[in-house]
């Protein structure tokens, strides 16, 4: 058991203290559960670098984890924040999405000072760097640091800074996506607003080039979108639920939206075959354009999940919680 000042760097004696427990989760997995003094949490799995739970303050999960998930290597976990580096889908040679999340992930208790507000957060900074398999794979040398972060109103941020650590003189490229599975009341009560207008790529169809024709997305069958060029903030409206998961990200220009329906949902052997209901996956993400880093540059890529009264529109945040946060400027996370 490690304490929170050791994980997060916490002073102690700070009033009152954000806890950061590290402990065993699933089949004797190591998780890190950070938990807020109003009583909203998350749980982040060192298998993976994998968020699998975050709850408010009455203890609602606002993360979906399939009931069949395999919390056991090398499978990687169905639900929750899964990371895809260094390679989204497959759009590269390696495994579909990447290795990260498959990997495990060490506590980093010294980690560079990171330009992300800790005061009043729980967090834990984990680390991921090459080893030999990853190198035959993929031959590139490189340190990627990812801190998880829990606010005081509940909200979670995820900070990715991957640094390219060749020492050959080589540049490399990635692709990139935070994963996120939302849990939602019923995927026919969920409209997606902030990706209007916009063009993205239909994996359905050969990932051809469309324009989103509707004020809305909504959900009527299978749907698997990347799209491109979208705005640092989108909404995920959950009417029956009267709730709204707003998205905030920085350095990570496109957007997924998937939701596998009733087909595919069956042909997965970890997803239960109703589940699709129950879920949608909107995901930070660069990909269009691969993230290329010199030897000793570093990219930084932002996620900030926050669930809101469904008041919420886009373009709008309920005055009050407009004052909760002003004190994070909206550069902080662009």
């Amino acid at each position: 058991m490690s304490s929170s000042s050791s994980l997060a760097g916490e002073e102690k004696g700070a009033a009152p203290p954000p806890q950061v427990e590290q402990c065993k989760g699933v089949n004797g997995l190591d998780k890190v559960v950070l938990r807020e003094v109003r009583g909203s949490s998350a749980e982040v799995y060192l298998y993976g670098g994998h968020v699998t739970s975050w709850k408010d303050e009455h203890g609602e999960e606002l993360l979906f984890v399939s009931n069949k998930a395999i919390f056991k290597p090398p499978k990687a976990i169905r639900g929750g924040i899964p990371i895809c580096f260094p390679q989204f889908s497959n759009f590269g040679n390696l495994e579909q999405h990447g290795f990260a999340r498959n990997r495990s992930w060490s506590v980093d208790t010294d980690p560079p000072p990171f330009p992300v507000p800790t005061s009043n957060r729980a967090y834990v900074d984990l680390i991921l760097t090459s080893t030999e398999e990853d190198l035959k794979i993929w031959p590139h040398s490189f340190e990627y640091r990812l801190r998880v972060a829990l606010g005081p109103g509940g909200d979670l941020m995820l900070t990715s800074r991957i640094r390219n650590a060749n020492a050959d003189g080589k540049s490399f490229s990635f692709t990139f996506a935070y994963h996120t599975y939302f849990s939602i009341s019923d995927i026919s009560e969920v409209r997606v607003e902030g990706l209007e207008t916009l063009d993205y790529l239909d994996n359905l169809q050969d990932r051809s080039r469309f324009t989103e024709q509707g004020d809305a997305i909504v959900f009527e069958s299978e749907l698997d979108r990347i799209y491109l060029g979208t705005p640092s903030k989108i909404a995920i409206i959950d009417h029956e639920k009267k709730r709204t998961f707003v998205v905030r990200k920085g350095g990570l220009p496109d957007a997924v939206v998937w939701n596998p329906w009733d087909k595919k949902a069956k042909a997965m052997s970890d997803f239960g075959d109703d589940e699709y209901k129950r879920m949608v996956c909107v995901e930070a993400a660069a990909i269009e354009k691969q993230i290329t880093l010199k030897p000793g540059e570093e990219w930084t890529g932002k996620l900030e999940l926050s669930a809101v009264p469904s008041s919420y529109y886009s373009g709008q945040l309920d005055p009050d919680r407009v004052i909760q946060e002003s004190s994070v400027p909206e550069d902080s996370i662009g």
